[in-house]
């Protein structure tokens, strides 16, 4: 298996299903705040948007913090695992392209916690749009630009 993909998986043993629901986090390297910067950070969006587009996964809610992403969404197809490596090259790439800057942008792997249909996705969502508020980075969470939810 090559160096790249290794770096997407967690652990061993994890499964995931077309049609589950997650909630993921990814961290960038030594927690750099590569997303400090907007520019860098909608680059990262505009994947968040493809992976919608092309039907590998519906987004409910994501924020853009400046060392991680938080994402709650619907997997329509094919594996977590290759979602996650497909969100982190793609934006790695098109990020350090920008910068004229090469290396890592993302920590290895990612934290994935599956919810069940009949869990309160809406509070799944709040809590994630509430990160910037919970961090200080704003006072209010309509005054920070880098989330999204279907609910709102």
């Amino acid at each position: 298996m090559p160096v790249a993909a290794k770096g997407c998986r967690l652990r061993k043993g994890r499964h995931s299903q077309p049609g589950s629901i997650y909630l993921l986090t990814v961290i960038t390297h030594d927690r750099r705040p590569a997303f400090a910067d907007w520019r860098s950070a909608r680059l990262l969006v505009e994947q968040l948007r493809a992976a919608d587009e092309t039907e590998i996964a519906t987004s409910m809610a994501w924020v853009v913090m400046p060392d991680h992403l938080h994402w709650l969404l619907q997997l329509q197809r094919g594996s977590l695992a290759e979602l996650v490596c497909r969100i982190k090259s793609r934006s790695s790439r098109s990020i350090n392209l920008m910068r004229g800057e090469q290396g890592r942008l993302w920590q290895r792997g990612y934290y994935d916690r599956a919810l069940r249909k009949d869990e309160d996705l809406k509070a799944a969502a709040c809590y994630i749009i509430m990160n910037p508020l919970r961090a200080g980075l704003v006072e209010r969470v309509g005054d920070y630009p880098l989330w999204d939810a279907i609910w709102v």
